[in-house]
This record gives C-alpha cells, structure tokens and sequence, in this order.
C-alpha cells in the first residue's frame, strides 16, 4: 500500500534526510586511503548521535552497521568492518537518519585520490541517471518513464543496470510501497501522486548486472569483479515536479 505523506509529515521526512545529507558530507570529507570502512562508519554514528538521531540502518533486517559501506566491486550493503581504503578505490556510502519516527535514506560513491578513467565514467552516468530521473518526477509520469531514463541514460554509455535491488517508498519505514525500479517501460507502472515519498537509487556496474550476494548475506558483488556506483535521493512528490528531500 503507497502511503500518502501530509505536509507535516513531509517536514519530518525532510529533517531527517537533511541530517542524511550532512552526514555523506562529512563522510565524503573524511574518506582517505588507510582508514577502514568500520571507522568511517563510526564517524557516521556520532554525527547521527550528536544531532539527536540515529541511524535508521544500524539494526534494520539486523544490518551491523551506521552505513553501507561498499568498495568498487561491492554494489550494495558493504558491512562496516576491517577491509581498508585504498588510494584509487570508488567507495559508496547508503545511510539514513532515524528520527521523530521518520527515516532518510541517500547514498553516493565517491572518489579516494586520483581513480581510473572507467571509474569517473561509471560515477558521473551513475549520478546523472538519477538527476536526468529527478527531471522527469510530477504527477502522473509512471515509475516505468523513470526506470526507463535510467537504464538507457547508462546503457548508452556501455554501463550495465543491476536489477535485483531497487528503489523504494520511504516514510515510518525505510522501505515502504511502491518499489522504484531502475528499468522499465514508458508510460507503464504507477502514475506518481502528489504527496508520495520515495527513493530513486541507481546501481550501476561498469561491466556485467550479474551480482551475486557473499556469505554474510549482505554484501552484493557484481560477479566479474567490476566497479559498481550507487547515487541515492530521497523525493517527495509536489503539485508539479518534486523536492530532494536528501539535498542541501
């Protein structure tokens, strides 16, 4: 059931997703080659704390961590933890406040020091797609035009779309109704309504969609071992186009 959000509501959604949006800051200025994902990850958690939340993910399913923390072949759900940070590595960072009862939820890949041709590539169409599908957001476009702009804005540039994880609905929970795909075909699936809250977040790899999940039940590869970028915001659905609710 697509749970449709009051202004009010929205408010709260937007206080938690810009505490999100602050803590990507600070991880992105605090990444550097040496320091482990369970450190960055530490950093997150007392960011959340110090402003009066906490992390939506850490416990969520039974997650271990503040953050999803994935490194270059990991495309989603990296568990903070002692692998370290390399000079060249494309790292993504998924988190959300938790707080009044409501979640953020946004995620970006940046870049440590100077990294591969193929790597700045894969990020800027990743994040791209997800603009080029913030354009598109207003009533009545379906969710199947904004897969659709996101899979062909990277299959254009020879990326690959992962499609066993998806976008989301977000409110009291982090993952509400509808499921926001990163395919799809114009003028099919769910109209968009005013008041609907959800995440956009395309999974991108630089060769093969093939992923599979690692032992810990977590953690996403992609099976030929190539990078993998993730671009996340948080929307809320206006009268007439959208607000980013997980921007500045």
């Amino acid at each position: 059931m697509i749970i449709i959000k009051t202004s009010s509501e929205i408010a709260k959604l937007r206080k938690a997703n810009k505490l999100t949006h602050d803590a990507l800051d600070l991880a992105g200025e605090s990444i550097r080659p040496g320091m482990t994902t369970a450190e960055l990850d530490k950093i997150i958690e007392k960011f959340f704390k110090s402003h009066g939340a906490k992390s939506g993910f850490l416990g969520y399913g039974g997650f271990p961590g503040s953050a999803c923390i994935s490194i270059n072949e990991v495309v989603i759900h990296g568990i903070p933890g002692a692998r370290v940070i390399e000079e060249g590595d494309i790292v993504s960072v998924d988190t959300g406040a938790l707080i009044d009862g409501y979640y953020g939820d946004s995620a970006r890949t940046f870049a440590v020091g100077k990294v591969s041709e193929t790597a700045k590539a894969l990020m800027q169409s990743t994040e791209e797609s997800l603009y080029k599908a913030l354009e598109l957001v207003k009533p009545g476009v379906r969710l199947g035009d904004i897969g659709y702009a996101i899979s062909k804005y990277n299959e254009d540039r020879g990326f690959s779309v992962v499609r066993e994880f998806v976008g989301h609905g977000v409110g009291r929970d982090m993952h509400e109704d509808p499921e926001v795909p990163n395919y799809g075909k114009p003028g099919h699936g769910q109209r968009l309504m005013p008041g609907m809250v959800i995440a956009i977040e395309p999974m991108i790899a630089a060769g093969s969609a093939a992923i599979k999940v690692l032992p810990d039940k977590w953690t996403v590869v992609t099976r030929d071992n190539s990078l993998a970028a993730h671009f996340e915001h948080t929307i809320a659905v206006t009268s007439d186009g959208c607000v980013v609710l997980s921007a500045e």
